[in-house]
């Protein structure tokens, strides 16, 4: 599975849990609110970003599915 990172800013409080859980991703601006990567999150992160989505308090991380290089959705 090909996958982003996205952060909803409507509801992020600026913990800031999830630039400690995945720095190689995430950082933090001047305010404590996430900067997260354009690029997909690399296969051996996947698991580490899947559970930085979940350790949220504020449920504003999630992985956006892409399609694969052939189009079609990952899996």
């Amino acid at each position: 599975m090909s996958a982003r990172l996205r952060v909803d800013p409507t509801i992020c409080t600026g913990y800031g849990i999830c630039a400690e859980l995945l720095p190689e991703l995430i950082d933090l601006d001047e305010w404590g609110y996430p900067i997260i990567s354009p690029e997909p999150v690399p296969r051996p992160l996947q698991q580490l970003a899947r559970r930085t989505v979940s350790d949220c308090p504020a449920l504003a991380l999630r992985l956006q599915r892409e399609p694969d290089r052939t189009g079609r959705p990952g899996r």
